[in-house]
């Protein structure tokens, strides 16, 4: 079966490391490792601050709560990203807005977001989906305009650039990063909060260990929970950073040769990724006959997965007074879009060999 994703890890480079460590009687709940892996994220990024989490989910609500963002306040969220951009909203009592994407990228429209703004709307959270991103000069304009923070959900675009060239992760107030199993760099679950702002890296740093005024101690001066890594995953986090311009560009490869094989086929749609910027998380297709092509794709061994469907219309959110409202542009994506395998260990042939199949299929 070809998988549609597994890790990378260097297993015998981790052996030695693990080992390594412990005989030396490590910490293990985040330390000196730990800090290298924030360092090393830094240098990579060109950022001030990095605070590494325990997940990608409560690293976008750490970067809410230290953007002063409260309970009843709305937060402007796109209709199409992985659930938990909306339920990190929820989860500190703020109200996820959904608004809907653009038809290039399939991020937030701006136009869309303008709409739904109200006198309680006080953030916006921005998805990079898969990578891909307007001018974040775009963006930044519109927070300050309308006088919202801006937080970017970056968990598909560690690698990727903004179209003016700088990293992505770099502009914003906040931007959150994710390094769970299928990120390019994956620490099993983790994630990470990077910003140029003073006062915000300092205050993420007080949130995510009980508020403590410094290690060691038992003082609280401010309010703060337990959101810290371990030095394991640091050490798995450090590993990957060695080669993170090798992934990048494998990605890359990834992207473009399925591209080149399968950009003929009139039933295939892609959406306009310049791999000079961006760097894709996951390959992905949008087609009109979704379900039959993945029973087809399973029968020759080759594992594919839907993207994310329109929050809105999630049971989870039919309280949500949007719940019954057509979001057109991401319902149109939503129900027509195809991860394909995406693994950094794919061969050439496994390409080409998926592709014959994606052909065969059509015709």
């Amino acid at each position: 079966m070809i998988r549609q994703y597994e890790p990378i890890l260097d297993i015998a480079e981790l052996n030695t490391e693990f080992v390594f460590y412990l005989q030396r009687g490590g910490y293990i709940t985040e330390y000196k490792k730990t800090e290298e892996f924030e360092n090393k994220i830094k240098e990579f990024l060109g950022v001030k601050y990095c605070s590494v989490v325990n997940n990608g989910t409560i690293s976008l609500s750490l970067a809410l709560l230290a953007c002063g963002i409260k309970p009843g306040d709305k937060v402007l969220v796109p209709n199409l990203t992985m659930i938990a951009t909306a339920n990190a909203v929820r989860f500190i009592g703020a109200i996820p807005i959904f608004v809907d994407i653009d038809l290039y990228r399939l991020c937030m429209d701006l136009d869309n977001a303008y709409n739904k703004l109200s006198k309680n709307t006080k953030a916006l959270i921005y998805v990079t989906l898969n990578g891909r991103s307007i001018n974040p000069s775009y963006i930044e304009d519109f927070c300050n305009r309308n006088h919202l923070k801006y937080i970017s959900d970056d968990a598909q675009a560690f690698g990727s650039c903004y179209p003016i060239g700088d990293k992505i992760g770099t502009h914003g107030d906040i931007s959150s990063f994710s390094f769970s199993m299928p990120k390019i760099i994956t620490t099993g679950q983790g994630g990470c909060l990077v910003t140029n702002n003073d006062e915000l890296g300092k205050k993420i740093k007080l949130l995510k260990d009980f508020g403590r005024t410094g290690g060691g101690n038992d003082v609280h001066n401010e309010f703060g929970i337990n959101c810290k890594f371990t030095e394991l995953q640091a050490i798995v986090g450090l590993s990957q950073l060695r080669t993170i311009n090798t992934r990048i560009n494998t990605k890359k490869y990834i992207y473009n040769l399925y591209y080149q094989e399968l950009k003929n086929i009139f039933d295939i749609e892609f959406l306009d990724t310049n791999t000079e910027y961006v760097t894709p998380w996951f390959v992905d297709i949008y087609i009109n006959n979704r379900t039959k092509l993945i029973e087809y794709l399973k029968e020759n061994k080759i594992e594919t997965r839907p993207i994310y469907s329109s929050i809105n219309k999630q049971l989870c959110y039919k309280e949500h007074p949007q719940y019954n409202t057509d979001f057109l542009s991401t319902q149109y994506y939503a129900n027509r879009g195809l991860w394909l395998p995406s693994s950094m260990n794919l061969k050439e042939s496994d390409i080409l060999f998926i592709c014959s199949k994606i052909k065969e299929f059509y015709k």
